[in-house]
């Protein structure tokens, strides 16, 4: 692995050239209120402070070791009993390096795990706590038990073998399955992509320790330099001369009811008195289940819509978040608002049914399509993120162009599911003008028309972007 450069490319249409104002010396906090999704508040006063958050712990970690200890780490790995990874495996360990679960320093040992499957938190050494909704934990089998036997230190391996961290400081514990599914998912139906993939045929044991990864992680996949860590993202909001840094995730196309949000979501901090609003458009970037679509398809989508100038390239910042997607609903989405903490967000939009998805037996929603943006302004940890709901947008027949629906004229409006969309892309249809930048939705064709012509369900990642 080589080392990622500490900023996108001037070059790429995502990142534009940061504005030279500079907000160094902005201290000030503004008293703001908006409405609260709790039903004991109307409204919520909130003291925010013009400019970056601080990341949970008071400081962002950084678990990658410093060039010039590599090699000597590098030939202590190869006296070290072996654990190899999985493709999730590496991206939480990509997580865990860059800081995105600060205070988090390795994969949970069992005090960590039991916190966070239990209390949806960690319980910090001065008293407080942050918010640590999902176990970020690393299973073995007994025989990997057995190899490591009395040894306190593993490295961690990928699939050619090749040491790319060092678990430190190890302990090893039972790996209880149901129970963590039960309690993450809230079911243990047959059928979650996410423990299909990752837990149902894993070992019976997790492994936790203090991690040292031996080089930042890269992919090889042509979006690298779209991966910046929090610590990079933080230099170009500075750059930028950011006072607020509102983050949107998404793992779909950008559809222009989305893009309505983000800059309504921009136009209400400008009211707020702030005077430089920075959007963080962050598609997650691990593991997704296989009807949706790839990464790097998404990712040309993206560069369409700022190409197209449906979201000003001056104002947004689109990056990519290397979690794996669990589809965890009210719990996973404190996750997702979490790590922006540490990348530098104060707001963070909420849409329906964050995370959520179709039960895997039934037909219906798995989660309650509300229960996600009500969790995130209850939940422990998370006071110091201003949560924005999302307004529902939809097709307006009236002005053809997508709005917020107005429910005193219901019938003016068209609702374009995901389903629907898809549909007319692999039937080479048009949606309504205004519904997509045509670049946007030319990439959406493309994309599933070549899964017609390969005759597969999903393509591999890898392609030109």
């Amino acid at each position: 692995m080589a080392s990622i450069s500490t900023i996108l490319p001037k070059t790429t249409s995502f990142l534009s050239q940061p504005l030279t104002k500079s907000h160094k010396s902005d201290s000030i906090t503004k008293s703001i209120s908006f409405p609260s999704n709790s039903r004991n508040r109307t409204l919520r006063a909130l003291k925010v402070r013009a400019g970056l958050i601080e990341p949970d712990g008071g400081k962002l970690i950084d678990l990658v070791v410093p060039e010039p200890r590599r090699r000597e780490k590098k030939h202590e790995a190869t006296d070290l009993p072996k654990v190899r990874l999985t493709a999730i495996d590496l991206q939480w360990m990509h997580v865990l390096s860059e800081g995105w679960a600060s205070p988090l320093r390795g994969f949970m040992r069992e005090s960590e795990f039991l916190q966070t499957l239990h209390f949806n938190l960690l319980n910090l050494d001065d008293g407080s706590v942050v918010n640590m909704s999902v176990p970020i934990v690393l299973a073995i089998d007994d025989e990997q038990k057995a190899l490591i036997g009395e040894s306190k230190r593993v490295a961690l391996v990928d699939s050619d073998d090749i040491p790319i961290a060092i678990l430190n400081d190890i302990e090893i514990y039972k790996h209880p399955k149901e129970e963590r599914i039960a309690r993450t998912w809230g079911t243990t139906a047959p059928g979650l992509p996410y423990v299909e993939e990752a837990i149902a045929n894993a070992g019976n044991w997790l492994i936790g320790g203090d991690l040292e990864v031996l080089e930042p992680v890269k992919y090889n996949d042509g979006l690298d330099r779209f991966r910046l860590s929090p610590f990079e993202l933080r230099k170009e909001l500075e750059k930028r001369g950011a006072d607020a840094v509102f983050a949107f995730q998404l793992r779909n196309p950008v559809h222009n009811g989305h893009a309505l949000l983000m800059t309504d979501t921009r136009r209400r901090l400008l009211e707020m008195g702030y005077k430089n609003p920075i959007l963080l458009l962050h598609p997650l970037g691990g593991f997704t289940k296989a009807d949706d679509v790839p990464l790097s398809w998404r990712m040309k989508q993206h560069e369409k819509v700022l190409e197209d100038g449906v979201l000003d390239p001056e104002t947004t910042v689109v990056s990519i978040f290397p979690s794996p997607m669990l589809y965890a609903g009210p719990t996973e989405v404190q996750w997702h608002a979490k790590a922006r903490i540490n990348a530098g967000a104060n707001f963070y939009i909420v849409g329906r049914d964050p995370a959520g998805m179709g039960h895997p037996v039934e037909k219906r929603d798995l989660y309650d399509a509300d229960h996600g943006k009500r969790v995130l302004s209850m939940a422990p940890g998370l006071e110091r993120l201003n949560i924005l709901p999302f307004r529902v947008a939809a097709y307006d027949k009236t002005q053809g162009k997508m709005a917020f629906f107005d429910p005193s004229r219901a019938q003016d409006f068209l609702f374009i599911s995901g389903t629907k969309m898809r549909a007319l892309a692999k039937n080479k249809e048009n949606p309504p003008d205004g519904f997509m930048c045509p670049g946007g939705w030319k990439v959406l064709v493309d994309y599933y028309d070549s899964l017609t012509l390969t005759g597969n369900t999903r393509l591999p990642e890898k392609i030109p972007v």
